[in-house]
């Protein structure tokens, strides 16, 4: 399995959000990194096309987030969090 990881859009995206928020952004997002490596198995030498923006939600929180594959690494570009 690559090392896959995942980054935020940008480095403020979580300002202003609870702490809760911030532990459930980081849990999902490992989740959904881990999930992506196992369905890109080729990770770097991937030559087919990307997946998309997509979303995912787990209870208060919702994730938007872009899979690059090639970059073998989740990018988180939009956190809600609704609690």
């Amino acid at each position: 399995m690559a090392d896959w990881h995942w980054e935020l859009f940008q480095d403020d995206l979580l300002d202003g959000l609870p702490d809760v928020a911030r532990a459930e952004t980081e849990r999902l997002a490992n989740e959904i990194a881990v999930r992506e490596s196992m369905v890109f198995l080729e990770g770097a030498a991937y030559t087919g096309p990307g997946p998309g923006v997509r979303t995912e939600s787990r209870g208060f929180l919702m994730l938007t987030y872009l899979t690059d594959v090639r970059g073998e690494r989740i990018v988180v570009v939009q956190v809600s969090w609704f609690g």
